[in-house]
């Protein structure tokens, strides 16, 4: 009778635990489904802060660094749709000047532009460019400009020229120019200060090693002034990226996960304040199919698994490259 009533008691205890066990796993099903609709309704149903809150059709200016190439392009004849006027800043004046002329008339607004490599980090050129910003109204910072490493390439063999350029074009600009304008937004009690991330910075990604640390402290220093200046009015938003058809991502096909530029604006501007796929303070994923990505990244498998997953494509994109510059320089022999 005894091993009767003890059989009762495991069987009892054992179907307490299946039970146990699997009220926690239809709670996670259901936690994870709720988060992948939020994600859902984010993206496709919800619109985020009017522009028009930071200065757009009532003479506000936003400034965009990188503005003469791709994202930073488009940026630029997005916000002058809105009816931002615009300071445009990058390297090479003659592409500054063309796209100047053709938002003004295009648009009917204000354009300066400034000419200068943020890689070479000069003093002097941020000194003038506060110069110019100080004077106007800056209500939109846009932290675009960026560059990453030629071809995927281990950390020992980089050079230092190309380390310096990534840390000072990829860290150094965007705290540089946000330490212009944000005082003058500080004193407004308003403004917008977008930071362009990256997916490496969320999951590391090997033989990228540089670019992907500089925009994981991209993400980390967006969520420290974020929370600092959410009080004083000033929202930033670091958004966080996927692949973009562009000449620094080397595609020119679109897909689902890779856009092209004039889409990838509208949605970063279209729902500026919501976080889309992201999960992280002051960050977003807006365009719905990086959004998705993002949340398979969150979701699902162990981030092990995910900087893996990074370096097997590395490896592959390295080896890629590698043969085609054998290619190139056989080529050139042989002229």
């Amino acid at each position: 009778m005894e091993a009767v009533v003890q059989f009762v008691q495991k069987s009892n205890a054992n179907t307490a635990a299946v039970a146990l066990f699997g009220a926690i796993g239809l709670a996670t099903v259901a936690l994870k489904t709720l988060s992948l609709l939020r994600v859902l309704v984010d993206v496709f149903l919800r619109s985020g802060i009017n522009l028009k809150k930071y200065g757009a059709g009532r003479g506000g200016w936003a400034v965009v660094t990188g503005a003469s190439d791709g994202i930073g392009k488009e940026f630029a004849f997005q916000l002058a749709s809105k009816k931002l006027n615009l300071v445009l800043v990058s390297r090479t004046a003659s592409k500054l000047k063309a796209i100047a002329e053709e938002i003004e008339q295009k648009y009917n607004v204000e354009t300066k532009i400034y000419a200068m490599d943020f890689a070479k980090g000069a003093d002097q050129d941020y000194q003038d460019l506060k110069k110019l910003l100080d004077p106007i109204e800056v209500n939109v910072l846009v932290n675009n400009v960026g560059t990453n490493h030629e071809i995927p390439t281990p950390f020992e063999q980089e050079t230092n020229e190309i380390m310096k350029n990534i840390v000072e074009v990829n860290i150094n600009a965007a705290m540089k120019m946000t330490k212009i304008v944000v005082p003058q937004m500080i004193a407004r009690k308003n403004g917008l200060i977008i930071n362009l991330g990256s997916f490496a910075g969320l999951v590391p990604t090997p033989y990228l090693s540089v670019y992907s640390g500089s925009k994981a402290f991209l993400s980390s220093w967006s969520q420290a002034i974020g929370a600092e200046l959410a009080p004083m009015g000033v929202h930033v938003q670091n958004v966080n990226t996927f692949f973009v058809v562009s000449a620094m991502s080397k595609i020119r096909k679109a897909s689902m996960l890779i856009p092209f530029p004039k889409p990838y604006v509208r949605a970063v501007l279209g729902q500026i304040g919501i976080s889309g796929g992201a999960s992280t303070p002051f960050t977003s994923t807006p365009y719905y199919g990086h959004a998705l990505a993002n949340w398979v990244i969150d979701n699902l498998f162990t981030r092990s698994y995910w900087v893996k997953h990074n370096y097997d494509i590395q490896t592959d994109i390295r080896k890629r490259a590698l043969r085609k510059r054998e290619r190139e320089a056989a080529a050139a022999k042989n002229q």
